[in-house]
């Protein structure tokens, strides 16, 4: 079966693209080849800085036949009087068939003409001289570049096409301008190591010849090679290293025939903190750092390893290279770090008043005026001692002194990392040098989250400002597009109250920040609040169904379906609406909850006919007994007596255990009222009667309804 290669030859191309690249042939040329009918037993993507290919293995040698059914005019305009009009003439003419082909065929809009064709496959070069300069052209990136008199886009120029269809050049054509790119069976090695051009005789040679030209094009194979490379030369200086992933994915695109360099550098440097050599050798330069092997704390040694993509042989001359740059850099950090130590970081604050938060919402120092607000309003709901509260207090002022330090500046990487290190050197409170840094926390999804007590409340005071005041400024997230980051602040909110159980009320410091903010910027402080909820609420149902793994209906449940009293309970006990949720689950899975649904549910249902307030729990206010016509009224009213004290225990512990084993109990009781020998019609043509009756159902009702809305519960999910 025939394999088809496609190499790109490009000038360099920058890592972010290749990796890009590779991400969408991966995806889209299968879809591709489905899209034409055409199957393969393998569709492999290669890539190095300066080439993108793929090889296809297994394709047949044209697509299969297919019948398509292709509709013509309407039979009253096709025929006539039997006899085939000119419309029906021109349409088989059109379709290659004779008039007799036509078949007549009723449809939603009546009568119409179909012809069945049978359509022969193509071969499979005549598509893909199509579909390559379709996959070409289709990449997407940041910055693609024109080059040339020609509108071709790319990352890089294009400077050569490798097209085999097994050993035969398939003729594609780039055309760029007065350019223009023919494919060839000519491809490029490594630019120092194998300046010679490289012939490619066969498609399913292309690994193997280009790896005989010093070019490794299977990324996997490349970072495999580096993983090893590195390690073994962190082993060789008596250490280990860190193969941090995005650092080994960039270094991957960047060579073509990795070779493990090692450097080092002057011992004196190991003075700097461990976080600012790490970040300018990883982030900024490239490198691997070397920590001591068994050392409790990550202590570095005074060498690095970079990844060159030059001749090995040249090796000692790489190392001086990059020694002598890396030597700049860290001289750099070491003038920084000591500038910045001359003095206590509570001196930076009034240069924060300089610096720009947001255009209309001003200075980072306004900000930390409001973060230390909003940190006091925490501090009273949650009822902290003096000494806790002025430690939230300090590290709430401090939060972002840090930012105007000449460290920071260079590397705004190390933002929080070095305010607790300048607040430790300034005498501070260890918990609040701790909190600096904790505060930014969690940076993404899956990142930790502030340990202390300090740290988490003025991480939450920080995003409810940053959400508040942007919220404010109308500038609300939609579709993708979210450039402050507003619905990773909100989820880590909601991840920090759920994770230290912090008995917060949402709803009530929303309502106070939103109205600070109205007042000081002449915004309608009531329409800011409904966007914060209703953006909340999307967020707690999202981490809910992919964090937490709770099934849509049952968030629906605890959220409530356009439900105030539910969406407002959700938002004042975080804690609440997760444990229901929670606990929703389990039952499901256990069964449990199949136990209990029919009961309540068919309660719930001829509940909604009657009056009662949804929030009534006690059936002496509600119930006259003296309507009572069968036993089985009493005995379901005796019930709900019983069930009150059961569901007030249940919602002040957050234990619904107690209420949904009161339910289990009470499920046969229902059933008789319903259903047994003292059954009772509900709907009674008495209407005194008929309400007691849906008195009684609505306060079961709303007994369920303490842990969830089970009228939106789907039966047997």
């Amino acid at each position: 079966m025939p394999a088809f290669l496609l190499e790109v030859g490009t000038e360099e191309l920058p890592a972010s693209f290749l990796s890009d690249a590779l991400v969408q042939w991966r995806s889209r040329i299968p879809q591709s080849l489905a899209a034409n009918s055409l199957t393969s037993t393998s569709v492999k993507v290669y890539g190095t800085p300066r080439r993108l290919a793929i090889l296809i293995e297994g394709l047949p040698s044209q697509q299969p036949d297919r019948e398509e059914e292709i509709k013509g005019p309407p039979a009253q305009a096709a025929f006539k009087d039997g006899k085939p009009t000119p419309a029906a003439a021109g349409f088989a003419k059109k379709q290659g068939v004779e008039i007799e082909a036509l078949e007549v065929r009723p449809t939603d809009k009546g009568d119409f003409v179909f012809v069945q064709k049978r359509i022969p496959g193509r071969p499979v070069a005549e598509i893909f001289t199509e579909l390559v300069p379709q996959w070409i052209s289709g990449l997407e990136g940041k910055r693609l570049m024109r080059w040339g008199d020609g509108d071709v886009r790319f990352s890089r120029p294009i400077r050569w096409l490798v097209a085999l269809l097994d050993e035969a050049v398939m003729p594609i054509e780039l055309v760029n301008g007065s350019e223009t790119i023919k494919s060839d069976r000519i491809s490029h090695g490594h630019r120092v190591l194998h300046p010679e051009p490289v012939i490619i005789n066969y498609a399913t040679d292309y690994v193997t010849t280009l790896r005989s030209a010093y070019v490794t094009v299977d990324p996997e194979e490349r970072a495999n090679i580096i993983k090893q490379q590195v390690q073994l030369a962190a082993q060789e200086l008596g250490g280990h290293t860190v193969l941090y992933p995005d650092l080994l994915e960039e270094v991957t695109n960047l060579v073509e025939y990795p070779s493990a360099v090692i450097g080092k550098f002057e011992p004196e440097f190991l003075q700097l903190p461990t976080e600012v050599i790490t970040e300018v050798m990883v982030t900024h330069q490239r490198y691997f750092p070397v920590f001591r092997e068994g050392s409790l704390q990550e202590k570095l040694l005074p060498n690095f390893i970079t990844v060159s993509n030059g001749d090995p042989t040249k090796s000692e001359n790489i190392a001086v290279g990059n020694e002598r740059v890396i030597r700049a850099r860290l001289a750099d950090g070491q003038f920084f770090y000591k500038t910045d130590l001359a003095k206590p970081l509570e001196s930076f604050l009034p240069q924060l008043e300089k610096v720009t938060f947001q255009e209309e919402l001003g200075s980072v120092r306004a900000k930390v005026d409001r973060v230390i607000k909003i940190a006091d309003r925490l501090v009273s709901q949650l009822k902290l001692e003096e000494n806790q509260s002025q430690k939230i207090q300090r590290a709430a002022l401090l939060s972002k002194a840090d930012l105007v330090s000449q460290m920071v500046y260079e590397f705004p990487e190390l933002q929080g990392i070095m305010g607790e290190k300048y607040a430790l050197a300034s005498g501070e409170d260890a918990e609040v040098a701790k909190a600096i840094f904790q505060h930014y926390l969690p940076t993404g999804s899956g990142d930790r989250l502030p340990e202390t007590l300090t740290g988490q409340i003025v991480s939450l005071a920080d995003r409810l400002d940053t959400l508040v005041s942007i919220f404010g400024l109308g500038l609300i997230p939609s579709g993708s597009s979210d450039p402050f980051a507003l619905r990773r602040a909100a989820n880590a909110i909601v991840k920090i109250t759920w994770f230290y159980d912090l008995p917060i009320n949402l709803d009530n410091l929303l309502e106070q920040i939103a109205t600070d903010f109205a007042a000081a910027y002449n915004k309608d402080q009531a329409q800011l609040t409904t966007a914060l909820q209703e953006f909340f609420l999307q967020r707690i149902r999202t981490l809910l169904q992919e964090e937490k793994q709770i099934d849509y209906d049952l968030v629906n449940a605890v959220l409530g379906e356009n439900d105030p009293e539910y969406t407002e309970r959700a938002l004042k006990d975080l804690l609440d609406v997760r444990d229901r949720a929670v606990y929703l689950q389990q039952i499901r899975d256990n069964g449990t909850l199949d136990k209990i649904y029919e009961t309540v549910n068919r309660s719930t249902r001829l509940a909604a006919q009657g009056d009662l307030d949804t929030k009534q729990l006690e059936p002496t206010v509600v119930v006259d007994k003296e309507l009572f016509q069968k036993p089985s009224e009493a005995d379901f009213y005796n019930a709900i007596v019983d069930l009150v004290p059961q569901t007030q225990t249940a919602q002040e512990s957050r234990n619904y255990q107690l209420l949904v084993t009161a339910l289990e109990k009470i499920a046969p009781t229902v059933s008789n009222f319903f259903d047994g020998p003292d059954s009772v019609l509900v709907m009674d043509s008495d209407p005194q009667i008929k309400r007691n009756r849906l008195h009684l159902l609505g306060l079961l009702r709303n007994h369920a309804r303490v842990l969830a809305d089970f009228g939106a519960i789907v039966k047997n999910l």
